[in-house]
């Protein structure tokens, strides 16, 4: 079984790919399938998030790149920036991570969630997409990751 105990800057063409739900790239220890059948493990240090395009190794320098798992979510899009930043602000008020875009928010799904949404006005959207959620104020010091197709930086202060 292979054992990924490293987090890479770098994302070189790597030897595996590990696709995985949100739910699983929040952890730093768990029993993982890679993507061509092989059985290997994650022994990474607690804390940051893997993300989507996100690189891996082993001990011996194998690699592997981690994908988003498309899953079940709710996505919320508006051009009204103030009813989708109350959405934001009612999701955030409830411990909810939650993936912000330009004109768009997106949750994982939840029948009491959307209907929370739909009573600020807005129609939440059932679909299976990756999920990125915000890493939080307190969480990641910095992460580059795409988000819909678009690359961009998140700084955070210590």
């Amino acid at each position: 079984m292979l054992k990924f105990t490293q987090r890479l800057d770098s994302t070189a063409e790597a030897d595996f790919t590990l696709t995985l739900p949100f739910d699983q790239r929040i952890r730093g220890r768990l029993k993982v399938t890679l993507d061509n059948g092989m059985d290997a493990g994650l022994f990474l240090d607690r804390g940051p998030i893997l993300r989507g395009g996100d690189c891996i190794a082993t001990d011996n320098g194998e690699t592997a790149q981690v994908i988003a798992a498309s899953e079940a979510v709710s996505t919320v899009t508006s051009n009204d920036v103030l009813l989708l930043s109350r959405v934001c602000y009612h999701l955030g008020n409830r411990h909810t991570p939650i993936q912000i875009e330009t004109g768009m928010v997106r949750y994982q799904h939840d029948h009491v969630l959307d209907d929370m949404v739909r009573g600020l006005g807005l129609e939440p959207v059932y679909e299976l997409a990756p999920f990125e959620p915000e890493p939080g104020a307190y969480g990641e010091h910095h992460s580059d990751h795409a988000h819909g197709g678009h690359s961009h930086s998140h700084t955070h202060a210590h």
